[in-house]
């Protein structure tokens, strides 16, 4: 990991920000700010910044209400205070409301900044490398489940790609801000059908009725993957999401009362697509389906979550285009438009799946033992990462 040396330095002296400059340059990249509101600017425009060290008195906002701030764009940030009035009070409190790595009295000897600066930096590489070490363990963690799924339920997978792509737009048209929650959520909302036995999710899969028994050990799938991740650092909200993924709108709006309607966006558009993709299995079309799901806004849908998925599905099938190709013709990266299906008829794979190298090296070698049926129906052209449905 490349080390951050980024300073930026807040004064409304003038004279002293030059003479800050001159003398700490050769050892960090300095920005400098003579005011807070113009420091927050070049925060903006030009960071992450390692260190962060601001006078205490200055007009407009001092360098308190500064620090605090910062620590709210970036609180990796590390903050260093400068004050020509050292009372214990002001030191207190700015430890207190932990907005200050260090307190350093004015005038402050250069050698004395450089240490602070040198020992502040040391702080926010350790802290980025430990975010890092967490972020690429979590990464793992998910990756590993993902495998688990694709492996144990292929169907399964396929179908969770097809709710990923369309979980992704609908967040986006939202603008909802965390988009990483819901696309992790989407990712392993699945993963409690490992448990769950094959003919039980082919017989879902497909629109059949399940029996009372098949439908009890169906709908405990959400709970034990909750389990599944809930142990794992960083994901205890999503562990949340999947575990309620099936509240229809009114349920969640009052188990989450205490929440807004964006804070609990996640839940709504699994529940919206979980519901989505059965009625599909069904053989109806995605206008039939959105049109029947529209009867329930706001019992059991979001309006917002159900128009987002609406404008997307309409996007999507004014713009596709179907393909007829080979077997030979067949490459990692496109749609299945159809469902891909041996002579025998046997399900390999449901329309709408994109093919993955895995699944592209499964099918060739399939198609060795035992032909699959051609001509093949493709999207052609896709973009975006969109997945298409054919009426």
């Amino acid at each position: 990991m490349e080390k951050n040396r980024k300073i930026l330095l807040v004064d409304d002296e003038k004279n002293i920000l030059s003479a800050y400059k001159r003398n700490l340059r050769t050892k960090f990249n300095v920005y400098l700010a003579d005011d807070p509101f113009v420091a927050l600017e070049i925060i903006k425009n030009h960071g992450p910044f390692a260190a962060i060290v601001s006078d205490l008195k200055m007009p407009r906002m001092n360098g308190l209400e500064l620090l605090e701030k910062v620590k709210s764009i970036n609180k990796n940030t590390v903050r260093i205070m400068l004050t020509g009035f050292a009372d214990v009070e002001t030191a207190i409190e700015a430890i207190n409301n932990g907005n200050i790595f260090r307190l350093l009295t004015k005038p402050c000897k250069t050698e004395d900044l450089a240490k602070a600066l040198d020992d502040a930096i040391e702080q926010y590489n350790l802290i980025m490398a430990e975010k890092e070490l967490l972020t690429e363990t979590l990464r793992g963690a998910i990756n590993i489940l993902v495998e688990i799924l694709s492996t144990v339920q292929p169907l399964v997978f396929n179908f969770t790609m097809r709710f990923k792509t369309l979980a992704k737009a609908i967040a986006e048209r939202l603008k909802y801000p965390n988009i990483w929650e819901v696309e992790i959520s989407v990712l392993l909302m699945h993963i409690g059908l490992v448990s769950v036995p094959t003919e039980i999710i082919e017989k879902k899969l497909h629109g059949l009725k399940l029996t009372d028994e098949e439908l009890k050990i169906f709908i405990e799938h959400p709970t034990i993957g909750a389990s599944l991740i809930s142990n794992i650092p960083r994901l205890s909200k999503i562990s949340e999401n999947i575990k309620n993924q099936f509240l229809d709108y009114k349920s969640a709006k009052a188990k989450f009362k205490n929440k807004s309607e964006e804070e609990i966006f996640p839940i709504l558009i699994l529940k919206t697509l979980n519901d989505y993709f059965e009625l599909l299995a069904t053989g109806i079309t995605p206008q039939q389906a959105i049109k029947k799901m529209e009867k329930e806004i706001e019992v059991k849908y979001s309006k917002d979550v159900l128009g987002a998925l609406d404008a997307e599905i309409s996007g999507i099938e004014k713009d596709r285009t179907i393909r007829i190709i080979k077997i030979n013709e067949l490459k990692p990266g496109v749609v299945l438009a159809e469902d891909l299906r041996d002579v025998n008829n046997f399900l390999l794979l449901p329309k709408g799946s994109r093919i993955t190298p895995i699944t592209f090296s499964k099918i060739i070698n399939y198609n060795k033992m035992t032909k699959i049926k051609e001509p093949i129906e493709i999207i052609d052209e896709i973009t975006d990462d969109k997945i298409y449905f054919r009426k």
